[in-house]
């Protein structure tokens, strides 16, 4: 869901955006942080926000760190 955030905001489109790993961490909501794969050697590491279901929010992208590998430690950020 928040592939075209992250595409709008790197300015290009990726064929490939398969999620391989993540982590989540509850505050107001829940942080996600998730490892995908964007080409055979290429990963980039998101953390996405989703409210609390009564907000009626969809889950949103904070921020992202590209440049990472398949053996990257996925880690707060």
């Amino acid at each position: 869901q928040v592939k075209p955030q992250f595409e709008s905001k790197e300015n290009r489109t990726y064929d490939t955006f398969r999620a391989i790993v993540y982590r989540t961490q509850v505050v107001a909501g829940t942080n996600y942080f998730v490892k995908v794969q964007t080409s055979d050697d290429d990963y980039i590491h998101l953390r996405i926000f989703e409210s609390l279901p009564q907000e009626n929010q969809g889950p949103s992208l904070v921020s992202f760190q590209t440049g990472k590998t398949r053996d990257d430690p996925l880690t707060y950020f």
